[in-house]
């Protein structure tokens, strides 16, 4: 799996795959957030994944994780999952959290358990899809999810 960051060029063809996989299209211009896709052979987007650090690094919201339909139960979502989770803990991340409504049972395989939704938006407070989902009321309709980002091996 080769990923690529994305650019300024990106983020039009990004927010088409995102919204077809249904998830949130703010902030992916935003300054603080990290987002890498993966291509097929004609350059089309076919995954995603990224994070927002909070303004201590100690914590990531792992954001943007998605795989083209076609590409669906061939393990590139757990590839994906676990690609934002290195890389937030290489940037010095211990804690990522996630919100997420229909994937619970994805990302408990990943190590992720159910996290208290005010936890995650007081550790993450300044991220833009933290703020966006106060400012919207959004946040009290979402499910969050956390796990500890263990040190590399």
């Amino acid at each position: 799996m080769e990923l690529d960051p994305v650019s300024p060029f990106d983020i039009g063809p990004i927010r088409d795959f995102l919204e077809q996989a249904d998830l949130t299209l703010a902030g992916l211009d935003a300054p603080g957030v990290r987002l890498w896709v993966e291509r097929d052979g004609s350059g089309h987007i076919v995954g995603s994944t990224g994070f927002e650090l909070s303004a201590d690094a100690r914590h990531a919201l792992i954001r943007s994780v998605a795989v083209a339909p076609e590409r669906r139960t061939a393990g590139s979502g757990s590839r994906l999952a676990r690609f934002a989770m290195d890389a937030a803990r290489d940037a010095g991340a211990e804690r990522a959290w996630l919100f997420s409504r229909r994937s619970g049972p994805f990302w408990q395989k990943l190590g992720f358990a159910a996290a208290d939704r005010d936890e995650l938006a007081t550790a993450l407070a300044d991220t833009h899809q933290v703020r966006l989902f106060v400012e919207t009321g959004q946040l009290g309709r979402e499910v969050a999810w956390s796990c500890a980002l263990p040190d590399a091996a």
